[in-house]
C-alpha cells in the first residue's frame, strides 16, 4: 500500500525551513505564545493577490511604517493610500482595503472578526483570503488554497485534469489534508513547498518532505502538473493620452471613475481604450504626437497609448489642472506615470528650444 501524505511531516519541515516574511511569525514564536497579527495577515493578503512575493515585501514594509494598524489605515487620505499602492495593480483592491480598513475600525471596534463567514462579509475579502485570515491569524481550520497550493495537491494525487476546471478537485484533496492542529502553519508550510520545492519548473522532489507519497513523483510526471488549459491570447485595445502643461507648470489631470480599470485614480485625459479609439483631446492646443507609445498589460487585455503633448493656457473641456508643488507623479498608476516618463522629457525640451 503506498504511503499517505501527513500534515504532521509538512509541519515539521515548516519548523525547520519557514521563509521569513515581515508580516510572518515563525513557528518559533508562535510556539513561545507569540500571535499573528490579523492586520498584517490581511494587509499582506490582499497584497499579494495576483502579485509575487518579492514585489509586496517592500509595498507591505512602506505600508506598516506609515500605517501601522487598521486604525492608522482607516484614517488615512483615500489619494495618499492609492498612491502608496502604485505599482501593485488592481486598484479596486486598494479602494476595497480602505472600504474594509473603515468597516473594521467603525464596526467592529477595530478587531477583525475571527471566522470565515464574518471575514468574507467585510469589503474586498473573498472565500480564499477568509480563509488565509481565519486560519493563519486565527487558528481556524481552514482550507486555503492559492496556485503553489494548486500544483502541490496536483502533484501529490496525480490529478491531471486541467486548471481551472481542475479547482474543486484540487480544492477538496487540500481539504482532506487541513489539520485541526496548527492550520495556519500548515496552509503556510504548503505554500512554502510550492513556493521553494514543489516549484512550478525542475521541482525539487530528491528533499521534499513528501516525496514518499507523492504519485506524480512515482510516475516521473510531477513537472508536468498541474496542467493547464490553451490560454486565451490577450486582445490589444488603443488609446490615446493628452498631457498638457500650463505656463505656469501646472499639469492637467482627471479623476477616473470610481468603477472600472484604475476606479478613482488621477490620470491623463484621454480617448476611450478600444479597438479604434476616437481622439478627443481635452482642450484646444497644438497637440504634438510622440513618436513611442506607453505600453501595459494588464489581467485580460495589452494597452498601447499614443501620447499627445502640449503646453496651454486655455480652459479645459475635463479635468483640473494641479499646481506642480502639488502634483506627484509617484503617485500614478503605473500605467499613467509610463505616460509621463515619456511625455515629461519632451515637454521640457520643447521649453529649452523656446528658451
Amino acid at each position: 500500500m503506498c504511503e499517505q501524505p501527513r500534515a504532521t511531516d509538512l509541519l515539521a519541515w515548516y519548523d525547520r525551513n519557514a521563509r521569513v516574511m515581515p508580516w510572518r511569525v515563525s513557528p518559533q514564536d508562535r510556539a513561545r505564545g507569540i500571535r499573528p497579527d490579523p492586520y498584517r495577515v490581511w494587509l499582506s493578503e490582499v497584497m499579494l493577490q495576483q502579485t509575487t512575493v518579492v514585489t509586496v515585501r517592500a509595498y507591505f514594509e512602506r505600508f506598516i511604517i506609515r500605517w501601522p494598524d487598521v486604525a492608522a489605515l482607516a484614517a488615512a487620505e483615500d489619494g495618499e493610500v492609492m498612491g502608496a499602492w502604485a505599482g501593485l495593480g488592481y486598484y479596486a483592491r486598494a479602494r476595497n482595503l480602505l472600504k474594509c480598513a473603515r468597516v473594521v475600525a467603525d464596526d467592529h471596534g477595530g478587531r477583525f472578526p475571527d471566522t470565515r463567514a464574518e471575514l468574507m462579509a467585510l469589503p474586498g475579502i473573498g472565500p480564499y483570503t477568509a480563509s488565509a485570515i481565519a486560519a493563519i491569524a486565527f487558528g481556524r481550520s481552514e482550507t486555503v488554497v492559492d496556485g503553489n497550493v494548486e500544483r502541490v495537491m496536483a502533484r501529490l494525487h496525480a490529478i491531471e485534469t486541467p486548471l481551472p476546471a481542475a479547482k474543486p478537485e484540487l480544492t477538496s484533496a487540500a481539504a482532506a489534508l487541513t489539520p485541526d492542529l496548527r492550520p495556519g502553519d500548515y496552509a503556510q508550510a504548503v505554500m512554502d513547498l510550492g513556493a521553494t520545492i514543489c516549484t512550478p519548473k525542475s521541482p525539487a522532489c530528491g528533499i521534499c518532505p513528501w516525496r514518499a507519497p507523492c504519485k506524480a513523483r512515482r510516475q516521473g510526471i510531477a513537472a508536468q502538473l498541474p496542467r493547464k488549459a490553451p490560454k486565451v491570447q490577450k486582445p490589444t485595445r488603443l488609446g490615446i493620452a493628452y498631457v498638457v502643461r500650463r505656463t505656469d507648470g501646472a499639469w492637467l489631470l482627471e479623476r477616473r471613475p470610481d468603477k472600472g480599470l484604475l476606479g478613482g485614480m488621477l490620470g491623463w485625459p484621454g480617448s476611450e481604450w478600444s479597438a479604434g479609439p476616437r481622439p478627443c483631446p481635452p482642450l484646444e492646443a497644438d497637440w504634438r504626437i510622440l513618436p513611442e507609445e506607453a505600453r501595459h498589460t494588464f489581467t485580460h487585455f495589452h494597452l498601447r497609448l499614443k501620447i499627445a503633448i502640449a503646453r496651454s493656457d486655455a480652459e479645459p473641456q475635463t479635468g483640473a489642472f494641479i499646481a506642480a508643488e502639488a502634483f506627484r507623479p509617484a503617485e500614478l498608476p503605473t500605467v499613467m506615470r509610463k505616460v509621463f516618463d515619456l511625455a515629461a522629457p519632451e515637454l521640457a525640451k520643447s521649453d529649452k528650444i523656446k528658451g
